[in-house]
């Protein structure tokens, strides 16, 4: 069985910097199938429904429905902040190959 997804601290302190909480919201990290590489991450405030599996840190939610936790498993999801941009990024041992937008992968 593959590990769970987990979440930085640096990315639950950015969810509670920018107050992702408020208004019942929380981080959802889904995949789809598209983008260069076959499926692509969706990274979004979204409210929280019964199925999902919810990541907790600093108060904040992290949230992964049940269709994308096979393609998340063992994923960190991270804040980056670099001169390129600041984003929440997936590190997924899952993906043999991604696109340089980092949000395509294949498996």
């Amino acid at each position: 069985m593959n590990l769970p997804p987990s979440v930085t601290p640096r990315a639950f302190a950015r969810l509670a910097e920018i107050g992702a909480d408020k208004d019942g919201k929380a981080l959802r990290v889904a995949v789809k199938g598209g983008g260069c590489s076959g499926f692509e991450y969706v990274i979004e405030l979204d409210a929280p429904q019964s199925d999902d599996l919810v990541l907790e840190g600093d108060g904040q939610k992290v949230l992964i429905d049940p269709v994308s936790l096979p393609f998340l498993g063992g994923a960190v999801i991270d804040f980056s902040d670099e001169l390129i941009g600041a984003r929440f990024v997936v590190d997924n041992p899952n993906a043999t190959s991604s696109c340089g937008c980092g949000t395509s992968f294949a498996i």
